[in-house]
C-alpha cells in the first residue's frame, strides 16, 4: 500500500486528509477521545453520533490551510477511540470520561475530547487536573449551563456540578450567552459566583477574538491549565441547524474559527471540547463538515503554538 505523506505520490490517487493524521502514534503531542453521552439530554437527540460522525468528516478535510500557509502534515494524533457510553447516564459516565481525557492529559500537549452532549465537559474537566484551584474554564455557549442539580446531572448543568465540586467561580469565563435562552435565576448564580460573563451584544461590540483574547489572559494569571468548552450552540442557528439549543444571531462562522485557532495557540489551554452536536439534525453535512473544520483548526492552533507564532 502506498505511502499517503509521500510527497511523490499523484493526488489524483491519494489526497491527503486530517483523517490521516489520527492513528495509534504513541508518541503524539496531540490526543483525541470520543465521548459519545446522550443521556441527561435534556433535548433529546443523536449527540452519540457525533464523534464517528467527525471522523468520517475529516476525511474531506486538507491539511494545508492556503490563506495562513498552515501545514499539518507533521502533526500526529492519538486517537483513543470512542467510549462505550451507550446508556449511561451523566452521574455513570463520570469515571469511565475523567479517566480517559486523565490518561490523555498526562501524555499529550492538548487532548481534544469529542462529545457527546455538555454533560461530558464537567468529567472531562476534572481529568484536567485534580486541584481545581489550578485549573480555569473558559466557554463558548449560548446558555449558563447553571440548572439546578437536585434532579441528578445534565446537559444544562455542568457548570453548576463544577461550582459544586469546589472550581471557584473567578475561574470561569462564559463567552456568548444568548438572550431568551437563558434564566434570571442563572444570571444570578453566575454573578454571586463570580463568573465573568459576556453576551452575544458583547461579542458584537468588542469582537469574539478579542473577548477571547481577554479572558484568557485573566484566566491564564490565575491559573495553571486552562479547559475550553465549544459548545457549538453558541453558533448562529442558521448556520448550525444541527446544534439543538442553537438560536438565531449566535456567532458567525468565520469568526469563531478564528477565535478556535487564537484558544488553542496558547500552550496554557490542555484541553478542549465539542459539544452538542448532532447528526441528526443536519442538513447537507454542514453540521459535521463545520465540525471537521474546527477539528483542523484545533491542530492549526497548536501547530502555531509550536512555532511560537
Amino acid at each position: 500500500m502506498s505511502d499517503p505523506f509521500d510527497p511523490g505520490l499523484s493526488e489524483n490517487r491519494r489526497w491527503l486528509s486530517v483523517a490521516d493524521l489520527l492513528g495509534r502514534f504513541t508518541d503524539a503531542k496531540i490526543g483525541v477521545v470520543g465521548t459519545p453521552l446522550s443521556g441527561g439530554s435534556l433535548t433529546p437527540g443523536r449527540c452519540d453520533l457525533a464523534p464517528q460522525t467527525v471522523r468520517a468528516a475529516l476525511r474531506r478535510m486538507s491539511i494545508y490551510d492556503l490563506e495562513t500557509e498552515t501545514d499539518l502534515s507533521g502533526l500526529r494524533v492519538f486517537d483513543a477511540g470512542d467510549l462505550d457510553l451507550s446508556s449511561k447516564s451523566p452521574a455513570q459516565a463520570f469515571e469511565p470520561i475523567r479517566d480517559a481525557v486523565a490518561a490523555q492529559v498526562s501524555q499529550r500537549e492538548l487532548t481534544i475530547v469529542l462529545g457527546g452532549n455538555n454533560a461530558i465537559t464537567r468529567p472531562a474537566f476534572r481529568g484536567l487536573n485534580p486541584n481545581l484551584q489550578n485549573a480555569g474554564l473558559l466557554t463558548l455557549d449560548a446558555h449558563f449551563d447553571l440548572r439546578d442539580t437536585d434532579l441528578g446531572l445534565n446537559n444544562g448543568n455542568p457548570i453548576q456540578a463544577l461550582l459544586e465540586d469546589g472550581l471557584p467561580g473567578t475561574h470561569i469565563s462564559q463567552i456568548g450567552l444568548a438572550p431568551f435562552a437563558n434564566t434570571r435565576k442563572a444570571h444570578e448564580k453566575a454573578k454571586r459566583a463570580g463568573i465573568a460573563v459576556h453576551t452575544l451584544a458583547d461579542c458584537r461590540t468588542y469582537g469574539l477574538v478579542p473577548l477571547v483574547h481577554r479572558e484568557l489572559e485573566r484566566l491564564s494569571a490565575l491559573c495553571q491549565f486552562i479547559y475550553v468548552d465549544f459548545d457549538i450552540d453558541v453558533r448562529d442557528r442558521a448556520q448550525m441547524p444541527a446544534a439543538p439549543g442553537a438560536r438565531p444571531g449566535g456567532i458567525d462562522t468565520a469568526e469563531w474559527f478564528q477565535a478556535v485557532r487564537v484558544i488553542v495557540r496558547m500552550p496554557k489551554v490542555r484541553c478542549v471540547d465539542l459539544t452538542e452536536f448532532d447528526p441528526g439534525l443536519d442538513c447537507g453535512d454542514l453540521g459535521a463538515l463545520t465540525a471537521a473544520r474546527w477539528f483542523a483548526e484545533v491542530l492549526a492552533g497548536h501547530s502555531s503554538r509550536n512555532a511560537g507564532s
